[in-house]
């Protein structure tokens, strides 16, 4: 079960490190393949790597150290005890230092690379997770995922400075390259916090699919890229309008993410699967509407002063130029089609688009549930679902737990009132709707008429009240009983047969669950 993954500082390998078989996996980008599977102690799961390439220090989850592995030998150099529950590791930009995340003991163990020593311990907030340190090397993040919170450590003092609220369970951490943003992924609500490094707070809140892991961003700071271990996605979220224009789909449970060294790749390990996606992210996103219009990114080299960026034949329109990326606007097209770039040394394919129709939607079960939200799995059906990136009911945003071409299955979040609402499904290739989605307002009864009947059942009993428009079920001392809803106020039902006379309870059951109705009163049939 791979998990942790780290790239390089010369961009030529891939470290992964694979919890289930106590190993880690060197990859050569080159060829992407493996080239050497390195045995260290048990559990390994985060991985970080020295500035100078030397050395990967690796957390061991189970056995409670940090294996130090020579990069040149792929040898494992000694294990620094560190005690129980061990989750990620982070290395200084100066590489003097490496903090490790103890989500069990709720601190970060401090160690100095020159002596391969413990320094210092430092207590953070409960349940500490990711591990991710500023360019500037002044602070470490460190995410709380019990305490809902994002720990800042004060790098000169080893002391925790601010403590973030970010979301519920947030647990993964990456920093923007310029230092000014941090990202962290909430799995409690399955969006990504974008943390303000100078006001020190969190400014904006993106919603992706279910069950986030690693943020990753590219090397020039406009995407981040979310494994979503559940839907089995990548998330594509462009920095500048903090959106999400792309769901990439991967192996089974991405978890790990980095960006090759120029942004050209990003290696994705898929935990379930046992296996490392490689994505070519020369072109974000390279899906989009047949109408075109949207903004693309083209990452490469040597693409200064282009003169045409071509999506097959159309022309695209630059809005942004430097040496190693482009920012375009996306023609009209169909289909796949090769991205070109021409600058004054020649023509030179960067990457294939891929036009996307706009999504059908044909069904929705069920059509309701509680306002307050739900865990129950929700069916949308349809056409051209494949990476959706945004189910809506009304205004809440429901979250993605699985996506095909004809089928999604998301998870409703909270209304701000009962009613019904529109569904709105968005993908690469437009936005859909047709579909309504009731949320339900919690019930009330108010009487059960009558109240009494026979041991042999078929009294049929009146129950009025509030709320009721959605009952899903009624039962007699939890056997349930035939029954028909007349209106949000009246629903009728014939008492089953019971075993024995006596007081029972009658239990209506809706979107929002069991609501206990009254009590009905079993009496023994009069005997000959």
């Amino acid at each position: 079960m791979p998990q942790g993954i780290a790239l390089s500082p010369d961009g030529t390998r891939v470290y992964v490190a694979n919890r289930g078989s106590d190993s880690v996996s060197v990859i050569d980008t080159a060829t992407n393949t493996v080239t050497a599977t390195i045995p260290t102690g048990a559990g390994p799961g985060g991985v970080a790597i020295l500035p100078d390439g030397t050395r990967a220090y690796v957390g061991l989850a189970d056995s409670g150290q940090v294996s130090v592995v020579d990069t040149a030998t792929n040898a494992v150099l000694t294990d620094i005890p560190v005690g129980v529950g061990v989750a990620m590791v982070a290395i200084t930009p100066d590489g003097g230092r490496v903090y490790v995340s103890r989500q069990t003991t709720n601190t970060v163990t401090v160690i100095d690379t020159a002596t391969n020593t413990v320094t210092d311990v430092i207590t953070v907030g409960d349940g500490a997770t990711g591990v991710a340190i500023t360019p500037d090397g002044a602070h470490v993040y460190v995410a709380c995922l019990a305490s809902g919170a994002v720990s800042v450590i004060d790098t000169a003092t080893n002391t925790v400075s601010n403590t973030i609220l970010a979301g519920p369970v947030p647990i993964l951490l990456a920093v923007a390259p310029d230092g000014a943003r941090v990202y962290v992924t909430n799995v409690g609500n399955s969006t990504l916090g974008v943390i303000d490094t100078a006001l020190g707070v969190v400014t904006d809140t993106i919603g992706i699919s279910a069950q986030p892991r690693f943020p990753a961003v590219s090397p020039d700071g406009a995407h981040v890229l979310v494994g979503n271990s559940l839907p089995d996605t990548v998330s594509v979220i462009d920095t500048a309008t903090l959106t999400v224009v792309e769901n990439i789909g991967v192996g089974a449970g991405p978890t790990g993410l980095v960006f090759s060294s120029d942004g050209t790749r990003a290696y994705v390990v898929n935990s379930e699967a046992d296996t490392v996606s490689v994505l070519a992210t020369t072109v974000l996103p390279d899906q989009g509407s047949t109408a075109g219009g949207g903004a693309v990114t083209v990452t490469g080299h040597h693409l200064a002063n282009a003169t045409a960026v071509r999506f097959g034949t159309a022309q695209a329109g630059i809005t942004a130029n430097t040496d190693t990326s482009l920012t375009v606007t996306e023609p009209a097209g169909s289909g796949a089609v090769p991205v070109t770039v021409t600058t004054a040394g020649g023509t030179g394919i960067l990457g294939t688009f891929y036009y996307v129709v706009p999504p059908a939607l044909a069904g929705i079960s069920p059509a309701s549930g509680p306002v307050a939200g739900s865990d129950e799995e929700i069916v949308i059906t349809g056409r051209n679902l494949a990476g959706a990136i945004d189910v809506y009911f009304g205004t809440s945003r429901a979250v993605i737990q699985s996506a095909s071409d004809t089928q999604l299955t998301v998870r409703a979040t909270g209304a701000p009132a009962p009613g019904g609402v529109a569904v709105t499904v968005t993908t690469a290739g437009g936005s859909a709707g047709g579909l309504a989605y009731t949320y339900v307002g919690s019930s009330t009864v108010t009487n059960v008429s009558p109240n009494t009947g026979p041991t042999s059942g078929g009294t049929v009993v009146t129950i009025t009240g509030t709320g009721l428009a959605y009952t899903e079920q009624v039962t007699f001392n939890g056997t349930p009983a035939p029954f028909g809803v007349l209106s949000d106020t009246t629903v009728t039902a014939t008492s089953p047969p019971s075993g024995a006379a006596g007081t029972v309870g009658v239990v209506l059951t809706g979107p929002a669950g069991d609501m206990p109705s009254g009590s009905f009163t079993y009496v023994a049939d009069p005997e000959i």
